[in-house]
């Protein structure tokens, strides 16, 4: 059973004990090879590193922007489908969605969800610590944004199956934790499946089947994608309805 929920927990909080999801999803590029790209490929990095831009650089990205917002009635629309790219190839080329997500940053530095993406990548690489500075610099402008509030929950649901072989104790502060960012996040949206999938998940791992179903029932009653057969089955298992 811990096994199924390993898969479970790997499909939405991107990587668990671990195990990269860039290697269960095709990406190619390890987090050193990332890492020394980075070094001359300003590209790689948030905001693209803050670096000063040469002319030439300079000069394409303003004629970027003025082709995209042809396309666009607003910044924050191009900047918005720019992150939904992003995500898209996040699972199969990290190096193109890090690169959507700095677009989108281009055309819309407010634009908050460009942390959800930004964290995202570092969650597929395993680094956790950027991971966490990204959904936390995002939630300090924005401590409303629903992607980044149930994405930070994820990332403490990593962190308790990390944890959790090592640390009882401190795996269940983890828990705790993701609970608090996910339901905060359902509070604000009850429509996102994926929210309350999540909180379902923790429940079932605090034995707390009252919730667990809840959370499932939620889920379901928005259209239930991220429900698999095997979490149905463990839920069903372990919590007996009467």
């Amino acid at each position: 059973m811990k096994k199924i929920l390993t898969v479970i927990i790997t499909l939405f909080s991107l990587t668990t004990f671990g195990q990269k999801y860039s290697d269960l999803m095709g990406n190619k590029m390890t987090f050193e090879q990332w890492n020394e790209e980075a070094k001359t490929n300003i590209r790689l990095l948030p905001k693209y590193g803050h670096v000063a831009k040469t002319e030439g650089q300079k000069a394409a990205d303003k004629e970027f922007i003025e082709t995209t917002l042809r396309q666009y009635p607003t910044n924050r629309k191009a900047s918005d489908h720019l992150i939904e790219l992003g995500f898209k190839y996040l699972y199969s080329d990290v190096k193109t969605a890090m690169y959507r997500f700095n677009q989108a940053y281009l055309l819309d530095s407010t634009n908050t969800d460009i942390y959800w993406g930004y964290g995202g990548v570092y969650m597929v690489f395993g680094d956790f610590e950027n991971a966490q500075k990204q959904y936390l610099e995002g939630l300090a402008i924005n401590s409303k944004n629903t992607h980044l509030l149930t994405d930070f929950g994820a990332y403490f649901m990593s962190q308790y199956y990390g944890q959790q072989p090592l640390d009882e104790k401190m795996a269940l502060t983890y828990l705790d934790s993701a609970i608090i960012y996910l339901t905060k996040s359902f509070q604000l949206d009850k429509t996102d499946p994926n929210t309350s999938f999540k909180l379902s998940i923790c429940y079932y791992q605090k034995k707390d089947c009252t919730n667990a179903w809840k959370y499932y029932n939620d889920c379901k009653s928005v259209g239930g994608q991220p429900i698999t057969e095997d979490y149905t089955k463990a839920l069903t298992e372990q919590c007996k309805t009467k």
